[in-house]
């Protein structure tokens, strides 16, 4: 793969992503949520061209057990201190094909809820949850591999009656922004290889994130 098809990083990702995002620029309505953590990286980037403000829409992938890389599904935290976990969105041919049983989904769906209630009051402590109402929402990760937890973060942030979804990635399959596109609002990617292959391949830098760099991001924006 060639050096000129790729991200330099996350940060570069996200100063080419918004300017395709420019329409919603000065604008008090939007807000900008990073799924963490890569995705924070370049939400803040997104939300510092656009002049608007950055949180976070808390989701995370499913993985079987002892096999964590084999994703079964995505579910997301929602917007609300009332909520326990949103309904998971499950790979259904991937648990067909593997026999994979109601308990273990459900183990694996606790597991994941009690990460995110702890990304929660680390990354947001004592600060309330954004007012999504009548807002438009740019949900913005680093890539997109099989829409997952893209669809797992629609499902609930929509529940808001936010006046605009528009999803926002770097890097994409052409089908899977498709799919998308029949969810929500509008679909932003800046690049559609035709063989996504994982989204690392297409970062010249793709390190590790921790915690702590998401809440400096959180603070700064």
């Amino acid at each position: 793969m060639a050096t000129t098809n790729r991200f330099q990083n996350r940060t570069q990702a996200g100063k080419i992503l918004a300017i395709e995002l420019m329409q919603y620029a000065h604008r008090r309505d939007v807000i900008v949520l990073g799924i963490p953590r890569g995705g924070v990286v370049v939400g803040f980037e997104v939300a510092r061209a656009l002049d608007t403000s950055l949180d976070v829409c808390l989701v995370r992938n499913l993985g079987l057990p002892g096999h964590t890389e084999l994703g079964i599904g995505a579910i997301a935290l929602p917007h609300s201190e009332f909520a326990v976990g949103g309904l998971p969105v499950l790979n259904d041919d991937t648990i067909a094909w593997l026999r994979i049983s109601g308990h273990t989904i459900g183990e694996v769906v606790q597991l994941e809820i009690q990460e995110l209630q702890r990304r929660n009051l680390i990354y947001r402590g004592n600060r309330p949850q954004p007012q999504l109402r009548d807002r438009t929402i740019v949900l913005v990760d680093d890539g997109l591999a099989t829409g997952l937890m893209m669809r797992a973060a629609i499902g609930v942030l929509k529940p808001h009656q936010p006046q605009r979804i528009v999803i926002a990635v770097p890097v994409a399959p052409l089908e899977i922004c498709d799919r998308l596109r029949g969810e929500v609002d509008e679909v932003v990617c800046a690049m559609h290889p035709a063989s996504l292959g994982s989204i690392d391949l297409w970062y010249e830098d793709f390190d590790l994130l921790s915690d702590t760099d998401v809440c400096d991001l959180l603070a700064k924006c």
